[in-house]
């Protein structure tokens, strides 16, 4: 089992950056493809990217690719989301997610590990 926790959320301007991490106890993280997933007040949790257990592939939803890179350090138990270019529609709750078995997981019911969440608020 793995426990998540995440940070760097907060509040930002439109067209700014933020960074969030994903830090990882129990288990080491490499054990574990790591995805990113976010939920915005009154919808449904959305998937936005993923890495595998190596760090060499990464996949991304439509809506972020080109602005959010995730990436990781497993000597750290960390994964990071790169978000750049940020607009009003990022604003959600982004939460850090793994599956039991280690594979990478595209939908939230497929993730069996939840960090607590980080608010992002994106202004404009």
């Amino acid at each position: 089992q793995v426990q998540l926790v995440e940070s760097g959320g907060g509040l930002v301007q439109a067209g700014g950056s933020l960074r969030l991490s994903c830090a990882a106890s129990g288990r080491t993280l490499r054990t574990y493809a790591m995805g990113w997933f976010r939920q915005a007040p009154g919808k449904e949790r959305e998937f936005v990217a993923t890495i595998s257990r190596s760090g060499g592939t990464t996949a991304y939803a439509d809506s972020v690719k080109g602005r959010f890179t995730i990436s990781r350090d497993n000597a750290k138990n960390t994964v990071y989301l790169q978000m750049n270019s940020l607009n009003p529609e990022d604003t959600a709750v982004y939460s850090c997610a793994a599956r039991w078995d280690g594979s990478a997981c595209y939908a939230s019911h497929d993730c069996n590990y939840w960090g607590q969440g980080t608010q992002v608020t994106v202004s404009s």
